[in-house]
């Protein structure tokens, strides 16, 4: 295609363990790109690419999309993103929206990618599925994920809960929040109104009083347990029982380079990936949805590499 470059490199000599891990801390996130039947790797001109319509993210955090295209401004974009051909030099992502805009902030003209050809319901599973297991999405982007994964799928809740890694109980309680009026749902959306805050207001049946109390929420910062008590009692303009005042704790600020490092091995195994520092050690927390994910995000660790090492 006359609007992508395909390109073909040889690799440099390196040892098997700095190139399995070592990417990793010099903040090189590319895995090694084998062979994929349908895929190939190209160079493609930013402006060729178009987001999925139908990807369930509708926000993005602007604060860490400031900060990958500073990363992709000083290293480039390591990280190809996938898209499939939908025309004569145009292109869908399939997966990395968030690196496509960050890549727009840097300015770049061509970015990496990953061109495959994927049928139109298997390009939305996989939106759905990347996007339920690396990003951060509100409850209402996860509720609006599932429901899609049920409609267009014809997936059971128990079929969903096993597919995207969580519970039963949790993928039915998160998809009752769509029950929800509109005005609440936008709340929880914009962080204004917690999931929690939701679930209590789910456990009323009269939609004019839960915006009612979800208007007491947020002019007087009540709690969850208080929201349940005002429920409990039945009378929206109840004042929720005393509590016990208690000190609050102080929440250790996030330290940037920890969330940087978080970002780049979320990147590398292409799942969510949390990395914490308390006062004398730290913590990686690596999510996978299914025993078959475990092991890709196990072989990208690439063990044999270390064992030759040995």
């Amino acid at each position: 295609m006359s609007g992508a470059t395909t390109t073909a490199v040889a690799p440099e000599p390196v040892s098997p363990i700095r190139k399995s891990l070592g990417n990793i801390s010099e903040g090189r996130t590319e895995p090694d790109l084998k062979p994929v039947a349908g895929a190939y790797f190209a160079e493609i001109p930013i402006k060729a690419i178009s987001p999925n319509p139908r990807q369930p993210r509708e926000v993005f955090d602007e604060g860490a999309l400031e900060e990958l295209a500073a990363s992709i401004k000083e290293v480039g974009l390591l990280q190809p993103v996938v898209v499939r051909p939908v025309g004569k030099d145009s292109y869908e992502l399939i997966m990395g929206e968030r690196r496509w805009r960050a890549s727009q902030l840097a300015e770049l003209d061509v970015i990496p990618a990953i061109v495959r050809e994927t049928a139109e319901d298997k390009l939305l599973l996989d939106a759905l599925i990347e996007n339920l297991q690396r990003e951060q999405l509100n409850a209402i982007e996860e509720a609006a994920a599932y429901r899609q994964l049920l409609d267009d799928f014809g997936a059971t809740h128990e079929q969903l809960a096993t597919r995207v890694g969580r519970s039963r109980a949790h993928v039915t309680n998160t998809l009752r929040l769509l029950n929800l009026p509109p005005r609440i749902q936008k709340r929880v959306a914009a962080g204004v109104l917690t999931a929690g805050h939701a679930r209590a207001l789910l456990t009323m049946d009269d939609p004019a009083a839960q915006e009612r109390l979800a208007d007491r929420i947020v002019a007087e910062l009540l709690s969850v347990r208080a929201v349940e008590e005002i429920v409990a009692v039945g009378d929206v303009s109840a004042a929720p029982a005393p509590s016990e005042p208690r000190a609050p704790r102080a929440k250790p600020a996030e330290d940037p380079s920890l969330r940087q490092l978080a970002d780049r091995l979320s990147d590398h195994f292409e799942t969510r990936v949390k990395v914490d520092f308390g006062r004398r050690k730290g913590r990686i927390v690596v999510e996978f949805a299914t025993i078959d994910d475990l092991e890709r995000i196990i072989a990208t660790m690439s063990p044999e590499a270390l064992r030759s090492e040995e």
